[in-house]
């Protein structure tokens, strides 16, 4: 959602998170404040990504918020996820492509959220003074499938998002890109933030960034179709937007299928190369190390058994 607002007298000089925390009561200061910084917000016809610039009088500001759809409202359907592990406080499922985690702008149903609504009734209740993200700790992009956690109710919510901001889980996913690395394995750590032209786009940037640390490994290399692709193994350290993507579309390999950072090109598929294969991290509540496989999922494995040796065909 585009919300516009006009700078008048008793604005002036005022702080651009400050002016907008008081016409947008719904969200905190911090939550405006990641906005700017994330590129949503515009000053006239210029994006501003400070905090703390002094708005001027007559200055037109624009800021793209989140739609944000309450609990109650939230439509309940139908759960049909495979499920790796439940117990009292989480769930564990192996989330298919194609399907979007939560509530926002465009989809409003058919999300994973409004399936654990369908599944769990007492939600409504148990998550009354949440938003459009009850249980949800972490996610996984739309196209990209895997190992998801959810918690099932606010203080495993809590807990669990802690473990995540504090980097005590370990995530795995497994991609299939294009061409051969030349080193075959590395660590990517830079800046990832809102792409300054294509707001679709997450890129690397050297200001108003959020730490992304990707390790890579390439496990398989061959031909299909007479193109060169890689199984690359990749553990990432932090969890930003699109990371795996935009890291592996940086060293010149993006992820085949992957339409928005340059992969969608030589091979047809149907859906990205990307699947989350291995989460671990202590349980919430026990202290227990967990960990959960979602197995590779049938798309990705027949291209990989399509593979033929490079060393056979190459010139």
């Amino acid at each position: 959602m585009i919300n516009t607002f006009e700078v008048t007298e008793e604005f002036v000089g005022d702080r651009l998170d400050l002016f907008l925390s008081k016409k947008l009561d719904s969200f905190s200061r911090s939550q405006i404040q990641e906005m700017i910084k994330d590129g949503k917000v515009k000053c006239n016809t210029n994006i501003t990504t400070l905090p703390r610039f002094a708005v001027k009088e007559n200055m037109t500001v624009y800021i793209e918020t989140p739609d944000e759809v309450k609990v109650e409202a939230l439509q309940e359907e139908p759960f049909n996820f495979e499920i790796l592990f439940e117990d009292d406080s989480i769930l564990v499922i192996n989330k298919p492509v194609d399907v979007v985690v939560h509530p926002g702008a465009g989809n409003q149903t058919g999300t994973i959220v409004n399936a654990l609504m369908g599944r769990y009734p007492a939600w409504k209740e148990l998550y009354a003074e949440e938003n459009v993200r009850p249980g949800i700790v972490h996610r996984l992009d739309k196209d990209t499938s895997g190992c998801l956690v959810i918690a099932k109710n606010p203080e495993v919510q809590f807990k669990l998002s802690k473990i995540f901001a504090e980097r005590s889980c370990e995530k795995h996913y497994l991609a299939i890109v294009h061409g051969v690395p030349r080193k075959h394995s590395g660590e990517i750590s830079n800046f990832i933030g809102r792409h300054p032209v294509n707001r679709q786009k997450m890129a690397i940037v050297e200001r108003n960034g959020k730490e992304a640390i990707s390790q890579y490994k390439v496990r398989q290399s061959g031909l299909v179709d007479n193109i060169a692709l890689s199984v690359v193994a990749v553990k990432i350290l932090t969890g930003r937007t699109h990371q795996i993507r935009v890291h592996m579309s940086s060293i010149g390999h993006p992820v085949l299928g992957d339409k928005l950072y340059g992969g969608a090109k030589g091979i047809a598929v149907e859906h990205q190369m990307l699947h989350a294969h291995t989460l671990r991290f202590p349980h919430p509540i026990t202290g227990d190390d967990m960990t959960f496989y979602a197995p590779i999922r049938a798309d990705i494995q027949a291209l990989i058994d399509r593979f033929e040796p490079l060393k056979n065909l190459m010139k």
